[in-house]
């Protein structure tokens, strides 16, 4: 096994983990098997309690495993499927310490950062790392780690400790240390400044760590003169230093780092005979390409985006990131518009700006989310693309706010909601779901992924399924990934449906309602799960791509021209 870790210095969000992904990337098109694993510093066990604002979007896996966001971009650019343990945090590892000392696993032993928690941290990562991540049962033969956080920051210090005690336990040969560092450019002067990086290396080296490749994060390409400063006081050779600047669009960080010969320096650290490795980065290429051509396109199809965290578009990265899939997949640009639901209700201060908008879009997306604030906002968002024929995509909360305002302006049923907002309503259509707690709120939810089947009577005019059988030849179910507490009313599904409103997919036990599509619509669709967390580049969530068919009145010819005849 080959480990290559990923740290970061100076300062936070300067794409670790795109260039954690970019490097499993490259791996990946040499034929490699390769894994990823997320370490982040905090003391929750995992991402799922926290706040959007605090750490953006809550990415789910296929185990139910609440995770950071990184693990997305993993699963994006390599293409693996990973678990919860592929998220390390500060709170898992003491947890899973405490566990131990209570049993009396130690042995009577004072417990301490150092012996315990370290070999923790480096039980983990070993374990985590021999686990199959591409659908075989065969071990990855490398394992791509990222540190979270800023080397320096009290809360890693136990992590980077334990990679330095790693790279003895494993052996030199076996370990790869790249460091992410800032390379800023004074306004005034225009200089790019190597400082910050300097320090930022003697720091790491402090705490017994020698990165082997430097990757410099810069607005512009690196000059001659400062990657051999770079080389110069970070006591690497220059052919080390890797510029990482700035580029069009992401699918191009892994192209960046292959023209500078990356492959073949983690080749060399690893001592790895590269004679029979052969790349093929065709795929990828052609995805970065069609991107660009995309954006240089003068007209563009408008998604109306309304959510109630757009102050951080984090929140919403997977879905971003989805949109983008089914736009290069359509080969048309897109154009997110950025809507507070609160903004949509009577009252609020940018009310008409808001509406305005709204109506200029050329589809509408409601995403997930929790809490009654900015609900009334969705709702009215909601009516508005069923009244007007504007093709919507409902995810998660967004599929039971389509469904409460179905039940209020077609069914007629005053006062409808759903029991997160109302406890003591009468006319709840959305309900808690009785086998989740009611008091604990970390991993309790109804969380992974789990099968819908398509109903029979309804499957041959769904255009869910036609998408799905066309895009990722799936006929009688999907598999998606859900997190949600509460579920339509089973008490209410018929009546919702007897006044057009169709539940085309359940769970498998046909009483917890998945899907529904508005016939004689151009495109109304909302989903329990999220089909964001499976989209892909080279694979997009058939929903999306539907969406953004309809919103460019392309929909009804794709499904046509791709529709085999029987």
């Amino acid at each position: 096994m080959k480990y290559i870790f990923v740290t970061g210095g100076v300062l936070s969000g300067l794409g670790k983990g795109v260039i954690a992904s970019s490097c499993g990337n490259l791996l990946r098109s040499y034929g490699l098997r390769v894994t990823s694993i997320k370490i982040d510093p905090y003391l929750n066990v995992d991402a799922g309690t926290m706040s959007p604002f605090e750490h953006g979007e809550v990415y789910v896996l296929d185990d139910g495993g609440e995770a950071d966001l990184d693990l997305g971009n993993y699963e994006r650019f390599v293409g693996s499927t990973l678990t919860k343990d592929n998220n390390i945090t500060t709170g898992k590892i003491y947890k899973s310490v405490i566990e131990k000392e209570r049993r009396g696993d130690y042995l009577g032993k004072t417990v301490q950062v150092v012996p315990h928690i370290c070999n923790e941290i480096q039980d983990w990562i070993e374990r985590v790392a021999h686990t199959p991540t591409d659908g075989t049962d065969q071990s990855p033969n490398f394992c791509v780690v990222e540190v979270g956080g800023t080397v320096g920051d009290i809360e890693s210090m136990p992590f980077i400790e334990a990679l330095r005690q790693f790279q003895f336990r494993v052996g030199k040969e076996n370990f790869c240390l790249i460091h992410v560092s800032l390379i800023p450019i004074l306004g005034v002067v225009g200089e790019q400044k190597t400082k910050p990086t300097q320090n930022s290396i003697r720091q790491l080296r402090a705490l017994g760590l020698s990165p082997d490749l430097i990757a410099c994060r810069c607005s512009s390409p690196l000059s001659p003169s400062t990657r051999s400063k770079v080389s110069s006081f970070c006591h690497v050779s220059e052919e080390h230093v890797i510029d990482v600047h700035d580029v069009d669009n992401i699918y191009r960080v892994p192209l960046l780092l292959k023209d500078q010969g990356v492959p073949s320096l983690i080749f060399k650290v690893f001592n790895i005979d590269q004679t029979y490795l052969n790349c093929n980065m065709d795929e990828w290429k052609q995805i970065a390409d069609k991107y660009t051509d995309i954006e240089n396109q003068e007209n563009c199809i408008k998604i109306a985006m309304v959510g109630k965290y757009t102050d951080l578009l984090d929140t919403y990265l997977s879905v971003i990131k989805s949109l983008k899939h089914a736009s290069i997949y359509i080969k048309k640009k897109m154009k997110i518009l950025w809507i507070e639901s609160q903004n949509l209700e009577e009252g609020s201060d940018t009310y008409d700006e808001s509406w305005e908008l709204l109506k200029s879009a050329d589809g509408i997306l409601i995403p997930g989310g929790f809490g009654i604030r900015g609900v009334e906002g969705k709702i009215a968002a909601a009516r508005y693309s069923r009244e007007n024929d504007v093709p919507f995509l409902g995810i998660c909360l967004g599929l039971q706010i389509a469904v409460i305002e179905y039940a209020r302006n077609v069914v007629h049923l005053e006062g409808a909601t759903s029991e997160e907002f109302d406890e003591n309503s009468d006319t709840q259509v959305v309900i808690f779901m009785p086998e989740i707690s009611t008091t604990h709120m970390g991993g309790t939810m109804r969380l992974g992924k789990r099968e819908t089947i398509f109903v029979e009577d309804f499957v041959e005019g769904s255009v869910n399924a036609k998408l799905h059988k066309i895009i990722r030849n799936e006929e009688k179910s999907v598999s998606e990934r859900h997190r949600h507490r509460y579920e339509v009313n089973p008490e209410y599904v018929q009546s919702i449906q007897d006044a057009g409103l169709m539940f085309v997919g359940q769970d498998t036990t046909g009483t917890r309602q998945e899907i529904i599509e508005l016939p004689n619509h151009p495109y109304f669709v909302g989903t329990q799960y999220h089909p964001e967390f499976r989209s892909r580049p080279n694979l997009p969530s058939p929903l999306f791509v539907g969406l953004l068919l309809a919103s460019c009145g392309e929909l009804q010819t794709f499904l046509v021209d791709n529709t085999e005849e029987e």
